[in-house]
């Protein structure tokens, strides 16, 4: 009975997957299953053919099998590898080459024969790559096929580098990049116009081959793409679909993931469910959407014929349904984010007492804070709270070289204009400007262009804040050591970065706290910044009454906002607010017209912004409650 359920629950997914609750679980049994295989194959002196994946995906799993390596004896002598691709050109050497990304993550802690890796050559003449992606075909069939392939997924689709019009039956060949691609790797590059345009990429044909495949995927960024890949149809849109084919591929998901996928997302169109107040507020807010009707104006009829006849049977009629989601969505929202003195704060996002609050506004980077909340900040300010801000990291990877050459003749000519002596200023200019004409793509800056960098980031959020009337004892900067290494990659969070937030938070003892949730951040700094805040306020709970009382809120920056569902308080802003939010942003000179890293989002900050809040008020207004200019959306955490 429970496999018929199983199956009833998964009759819109055409190919098997198994969903952890974690990545890292997931990575481990991963870990695992290729441990199992090269063991047995040991048992059976046979070699071991692995097609190996690049990327963010793999990387636990490699760590775990570096683990098992030194920690329980597993040998790798045995082992045969094959990567998927490589960029072209590029060489062996460079920070971005697949060989350096297989040597750093696993085959310089293992003992694997060199004449066994194998990766594509990204140095080849153009006119040798066809000959050499057959003979990358020769050798793999000489062995007799790939016995394990594990895969990643970009969200084109892609497989390896097969990208949107790839073949099912495709080898290993050249291919164009798609703009997607490459502007998912322009971080790697130091921009997307460093990225190549092109790659050798073992086919999805080859891939095909394989006696197993297993694709991996985490996080909610991978989440639309998954549902495409494993219930959508077939196409050479979206060519993971064509591992529909194979009986031998499995999704390896965690459930964030996963969390498209009709089972977990819509649940009551494959299966009874528990109807909880969660469940069907999300659910009704869906009728409401497909059918596009008001709440109020849903029916049984809606109901019944859109896979919720059980929950109308169950808890209605539809109106008195109807009516409960109605009131719990017009309790979401408020026009005093700090709670409102004297009122009945029952069913009120926020607590009334005590009505002047201690808030901190936590910021990853040093312009998130009016980005994402400017309209809400403000207000807070304008109600008569004590607010402080305090800016996470510096931010100084995402400024441009130019700007700092340009701070820099200002400062030269400032000491000029005083009377200074600028030898030392103009010597330090001199070594800049070389060395942003040498640079290569993500070269590491040097301490004195971090520096400003830095300060013109410091400056602009400086400005910022004042402006949405804060005094400077209010204006923090963390500069939390987890961020400053120059690289786009960050070293590991430590204890030092938890207990400089623990030492701010006892120092103003907020009765509320915002922090960033957008854990879409395609730069991973925003969930980073989370957790600290996270782990500095679970701490403080433990010794300190004032923290038990403190609540944390969520807000979401530039890249998605929360489902409508999930909000639990909505601050409405007037189209005078919406003006205020906006200069505000402007106050980020360096962000503005075109970030360094502006993610797959081409658009301006405080263009997403607004365009972004005016479909948060939207969506409140379609499902028939009142209309306003924008909100701004939140979600309070639950320790």
């Amino acid at each position: 009975m429970a496999r018929l359920n199983l199956l009833e629950e998964t009759r819109f997914e055409k190919l098997p997957t198994t969903i952890y609750p974690d990545q890292h679980v997931a990575s481990v049994n991963v870990a695992q299953r290729i441990s199992a295989l090269i063991r047995s194959k040991q048992q059976q002196n046979k070699m071991a053919v692995l097609g190996l994946a690049t990327g963010a995906t793999p990387v636990r799993v490699y760590a775990e099998l570096v683990r098992m390596h030194r920690e329980e004896g597993l040998s790798f002598r045995n082992v045969i590898t094959f990567n998927l691709d490589e960029y072209y050109p590029m060489q062996p050497t460079a920070a971005q080459s697949y060989v350096t990304f297989m040597n750093e993550n696993l085959f310089e802690h293992i003992d694997i024969k060199r004449e066994n890796v194998h990766i594509p050559d990204g140095t080849l003449p153009l006119e040798e790559i066809h000959e050499y992606c057959l003979e990358y075909e020769r050798k793999i069939e000489a062995l007799g096929g790939l016995d394990l392939q594990i895969l990643g997924i970009g969200r084109t689709g892609h497989i390896g580098f097969n990208e949107p019009g790839s073949a099912p039956n495709s080898g290993t060949r050249l291919v164009t990049l798609d703009d997607l691609t490459r502007r998912d790797a322009s971080r790697d590059f130091g921009g997307k116009e460093n990225v190549p345009r092109k790659a050798i990429t073992m086919g999805i044909g080859t891939i095909f081959k394989a006696r197993e495949i297993i694709l991996m995927a985490w996080s909610g960024k991978k989440a639309p793409i998954i549902k495409k890949a494993v219930e959508g149809e077939m196409s050479s849109d979206v060519p993971a679909t064509y591992l529909q084919l194979s009986d031998n591929v499995e999704f390896v998901l965690d459930v964030d993931a996963a969390s498209e996928l009709t089972r977990f997302n819509t649940p009551w169109l494959v299966k009874d469910c528990v109807w909880d107040e969660a469940l069907i507020k999300k659910a009704v807010i869906w009728l409401s959407k497909t059918v596009q009707k008001p709440i109020l104006k849903l029916t049984d009829e809606d109901y019944n014929n859109n896979g919720m006849a059980q929950l109308a049977t169950e808890k209605g009629p539809a109106y008195n349904i109807n009516i409960d989601i109605f009131n719990k969505l017009q309790r979401t929202i408020t026009g005093w984010p700090g709670g409102k003195p004297g009122a009945d704060d029952t069913r009120r996002p926020e607590r009334a007492e005590p009505a002047q609050k201690r808030v901190v506004v936590f910021s990853p980077h040093p312009d998130d804070d009016v980005i994402s909340m400017g309209g809400t900040f403000i207000r807070l300010v304008d109600q008569g709270h004590d607010v402080h801000v305090a800016y996470q990291t510096s931010g100084n990877t995402a400024v441009w070289d130019d700007d700092v050459l340009r701070y820099m003749e200002f400062a030269i000519d400032f000491n000029k204009s005083i009377g200074e002596d600028s030898d030392k200023l103009e010597a330090i200019y001199a070594n800049m400007r070389n060395f942003i004409q040498e640079k290569q793509p993500n070269q590491v800056d040097t301490q004195e262009i971090r520096d400003v960098k830095a300060f013109i980031r410091k400056s602009e959020a400086f400005a910022g804040a004042r402006y949405a009337g804060l005094s400077d004892d209010n204006i923090h900067f963390m500069a939390l050591p987890f961020y400053e290494t120059g690289k786009t990659v960050k070293k590991p969070v430590t204890d030092i970065d938890v207990e400089i937030t623990m030492e701010l938070l006892r120092k103003v003892k907020p009765h509320q706290v915002f922090a960033a949730g957008d854990f879409a951040d395609p730069h991973g700094t925003h969930i980073v910044c989370f957790r600290i805040v996270e782990e500095a306020l679970r701490r403080l709970r433990e010794t300190e009454d004032w923290a038990m009382d403190c609540w944390l809120w969520m807000y979401r920056g530039a890249w998605h906002e929360f489902e409508t569902h999930e909000i639990e308080m909505a601050v409405p802003l007037s189209p005078q607010e919406v003006m205020r939010k906006r200069y505000a942003i402007f106050k980020h000179q360096s962000q503005k017209d075109r970030p360094v890293f502006p993610g797959d989002d081409e658009r301006e900050f405080w263009i997403r912004a607004e365009e972004r809040t005016r479909e948060t008020a939207k969506s409140y207004d379609d499902l028939g409650l009142a209309e306003y200019e924008a909100m701004e959306a939140f979600v309070r955490w639950k320790f």
